[in-house]
């Protein structure tokens, strides 16, 4: 579908069954219907071959319809010169040179999320590129960042936008740099070791710029036409322009778009933007309001996935906590590998934002430490922040925490446990662009980061890295954060103090058994004791209040432990260890 191009020029196919006559007009030819018609195929498919156009053309489609001539856009188009512009004939060469990535193992992800336009923006007057990320790679290599989730950067109406609004869903927006940048984009993070995960949004589209609205002229009820649904299954929260999940082209074109990204592009991963609203009208679990057509479309597209990329990840924004998003298509379910997990991150912000101690829900944090889906530890992803918990009316958790003094002591204390939180309990943890730098705030397509704050902050840089090193178990030491089982083994609602442990193999062991230990109140603790799964020696790999990651955390001392012998929660053995205010100890036990 769509421009073709090849040795000696390029054929043009494209889908407009209420049309009577299709030529295709642009630039080369003057926009003169007459020069270059297109020949009808079946169902509705107009297609022809014409030598002499090659990449770089600029072009649309003219329809001739009962309800008069229009002029569009290529809704396949890889390109166009703006999102009110022209289409291009794409170029598809581009050297990926020695780029054979492997992808990381899902239970070792970290990812970053980030928005182009924002994310390095040189010149605040103009939205950052595909160019400007690739100069921050090695700042994310070496946070130890192995997967960037980048929001929606397909045409979007405008130089800012979150992205969530795609004009040309197959086109990658001018303003960042087209497609050729986009690939050197892919090309040079896999280069740094380095997953790209993209997100799409398949639930709505437009409305801005929107050439697929009543593309042939057909419509029903004021409806957006051929790929849109025509009646009540068309609202949305962002107008009544939901795709027709039910039309076997729409779900062809959506189908296609996923694995063009996949393949052509080389992308690792897909983040698909709420599937709840593809599911389901209201985005609810109202049965009377469901899309069976819609489940079935993303089903479709990751069982295809699944047998084509299988090391490819797919991950469903759905946040109603849901099953069968994540559960194999053949137990029933749609088949993604990895869901948001609004519960934790909705429970975790409260405890880290409400002002008094006393009001922590410390049973809500024990609860969902070690939720999964189907049992699965990574079935979901996990954070603090991501682009709609720092937007929307709401803001950075240290802004959250302290409105206007996001960096001073208290923010920065609980902003790092709940970091510790993310980094610790099963799932896939998740940073928002700017986190570990301690941006404040909101987040807005107009704002670019500062890049300063990396320095005055380094400290707090130094601590992600350190949390990320951990979860990854690049030292060797906490093996059992990349496993299956947690246990919450400890809460003290009267102190606020919550101990889990995490393992990978059998009972653990030595270089495996994990324990965190978390200080969600401001007092300290100078030997606080906990049960110890065995004997020996208990060392502290990681004391969020070491005054190398903030000069004014209080550098509590936190020793390592042998363990004694006598029961405690539940414990054969127990240990004591010195806690500061709202502060994490992550703990390992050393070979015998």
């Amino acid at each position: 579908m769509g421009a073709i191009p090849h040795a000696n020029g390029t054929t043009f196919r494209v889908w407009a069954p209420a049309a009577t006559a299709v030529s295709l007009v642009g630039p080369f030819n003057k926009w003169d219907t007459s020069q270059h018609p297109l020949q009808h195929e079946t169902d509705g498919y107009w297609a022809a071959d014409f030598p002499a156009l090659l990449p770089g053309t600029e072009y649309k489609f003219w329809l001739k319809t009962p309800t008069g001539e229009l002029t569009r856009n290529d809704p396949y188009a890889r390109q166009v010169t703006h999102s009110a512009g022209n289409s291009v004939v794409p170029d598809h060469s581009f050297n990926w040179e020695d780029d054979h990535f492997e992808m990381p193992a899902w239970n070792e992800l970290v990812i970053y999320e980030l928005h182009v336009g924002t994310f390095n923006a040189p010149d605040p007057e103009k939205p950052g590129t595909f160019l400007d990320v690739v100069a921050r790679l090695d700042f994310l290599r070496d946070l130890g960042i192995n997967a960037i989730e980048i929001m929606p950067p397909t045409e979007f109406p405008g130089g800012r936008s979150w992205g969530y609004n795609p004009a040309h869903p197959f086109a990658l927006e001018t303003d960042y740099g087209g497609p050729q940048a986009f690939k050197e984009l892919v090309k040079q993070a896999h280069r740094h070791g380095i997953a790209v995960i993209l997100d799409v949004v398949y639930n709505h589209f437009g409305p801005g710029d929107l050439d697929l609205w009543q593309f042939d002229g057909w419509q029903e009820n004021e409806g957006g036409g051929i790929y849109f649904y025509n009646d009540w299954r068309a609202e949305t929260p962002w107008g009544h322009n939901r795709p027709d999940y039910g039309r076997d082209e729409v779900r062809r074109y959506i189908r296609d778009n996923a694995l063009m990204w996949l393949e052509d592009y080389r992308v690792d991963g897909l983040r698909c933007d709420s599937i709840s609203h593809i599911r389901n009208v209201d985005g609810s679990s109202d049965p009377s309001r469901d899309l069976p057509e819609g489940w079935s479309l993303m089903k479709w597209i990751n069982e295809e996935i699944q047998e084509k990329m299988p090391w490819k990840i797919t991950i469903a924004e759905d946040l109603q906590g849901n099953e069968y998003i994540t559960r194999p298509t053949a137990a029933g379910g749609q088949g993604f590998a990895s869901q948001w997990d609004a519960a934790f991150v909705n429970i975790v912000r409260d405890a880290l934002i409400t002002p008094e101690d006393a009001d922590r829900n410390l049973e809500a944090v024990a609860s969902i430490i070690g939720h999964t889906y189907n049992g699965d530890a990574f079935q979901r992803v996990i954070y603090t922040e991501s682009h709609d918990e720092v937007a929307n009316g709401k803001a950075r958790v240290t802004e959250e925490i302290m409105p206007g003094n996001a960096a001073s002591w208290f923010p920065k204390k609980r902003s790092t446990l709940g970091a510790a939180l993310v980094f610790t309990a099963p799932g896939i943890p998740m940073i928002f662009q700017g986190q570990t730098m301690l941006a404040d705030g909101h987040f807005s397509d107009d704002l670019p980061l500062d890049w300063s704050r990396a320095e005055e902050h380094a400290g707090l840089v130094h601590l992600y890295r350190d949390l990320i090193q951990l979860r990854r178990n690049i030292a060797g030491h906490t093996r059992g954060l990349l496993g299956q089982h947690t246990e919450v083994f400890h809460v003290n609602h009267d102190e606020k103090v919550l101990a889990y442990r995490r393992w990978a193999d059998g009972e653990g062991g030595p270089g495996d058994t994990t324990i965190i230990l978390a200080n969600f109140a401001d007092r300290a603790h100078e030997a606080y004791t906990i049960g110890l799964p065995s004997g020996g020696h208990w060392r502290v790999r990681f004391n969020s209040d070491w005054e190398g990651y903030d000069t004014e955390f209080g550098n509590f001392e936190s020793m390592d432990t042998q363990a004694e012998d006598g029961e405690y929660d539940g414990c054969t053995f127990h240990g004591s260890f010195g806690l500061a205010p709202y502060s994490v100890l992550i703990i390992s036990q050393e070979p015998s």
